[in-house]
């Protein structure tokens, strides 16, 4: 149903304005032909739209990333390349990019200073993803303490910092090669343990398939598996729950 015909249907009286606050809620979008921009997503999830940069063209890109500005004064963007960075550098030029977790953004959430997120991951090699992860729960407005560098290989150095896991809400644990360490820091907390494999590690590690199948199989209790190298999507369920945990809205 179109914009004109809610509110006739409000002025004759066939629909209320509780009514027609529910059907803006759920159908608003912009129509840009190659897209449509769900410019009413925050509204019904509590997340704005995010784009996915990687394989867009270029023309499509900037149009929705200008479009996203003007119509809510933000926008972020995943797997950006440096080369879409300076194609929406040139029209946008307060556009930001993070050329380890292949941000692309202008602007944030009000920040929650509520609860706390930590995001580990097992390698340096694994920092890509882990910020992704990080800059994600960030970006809407969440706090993340950052645990980096704490592998199996080194039990040492993950147990010294086992208190910052313990009073987060949730931990998001990155790991490549066998991907055990989720699985360790779900045998160290009573939280949710979200894991995410990364494709990091030689031939046998099958591009992150052992890291995902080692999570996936885990004997410890409480964690949840998100895609290889989705870092994202870890961050975006890490939000939730934090926000759940200390009733944010």
């Amino acid at each position: 149903m179109k914009t004109r015909e809610v509110l006739e249907k409000v002025k004759s009286g066939e629909v209320s304005v509780e009514e027609a606050e529910k059907i803006f809620k759920t159908s608003y979008y912009e129509e840009l032909g190659f897209a449509k921009l769900d410019l009413s997503r925050e509204e019904r999830t509590g997340f704005p739209e995010v784009i996915f940069c990687e394989n867009k063209e270029d023309e499509f890109l900037l149009s929705i990333y200008e479009r996203m500005i003007a119509k809510e004064g933000r926008a972020f963007g995943t797997r950006a390349s440096k080369e879409q960075y300076e194609l929406i550098r040139n029209k946008i030029p307060e556009i930001e990019y993070d050329p380890v977790s292949r941000i692309l953004k202008l602007g944030r959430a009000e920040s929650k200073k509520a609860g706390l997120i930590a995001v580990c991951c097992a390698g340096t090699a694994d920092i890509p993803v882990a910020e992704e992860a990080a800059q994600t729960a960030e970006y809407f407005g969440q706090k993340v303490e950052r645990v980096y560098d704490v592998g199996v290989s080194g039990l040492h150095r993950l147990l010294s910092k086992a208190d910052i896991l313990k009073k987060a809400n949730c931990v998001v644990a990155i790991a490549g090669m066998e991907g055990a360490l989720a699985s360790v820091i779900g045998g160290l907390v009573s939280n949710p343990v979200i894991a995410v494999p990364t494709s990091v590690g030689y031939g046998a590690s099958l591009g992150g398939i052992s890291a995902l199948l080692t999570m996936i199989n885990s004997c410890a209790n409480g964690i949840a598996v998100v895609n290889i190298d989705n870092g994202y999507g870890a961050g975006y369920i890490a939000t939730q729950i934090n926000r759940l945990a200390v009733n944010q809205p």
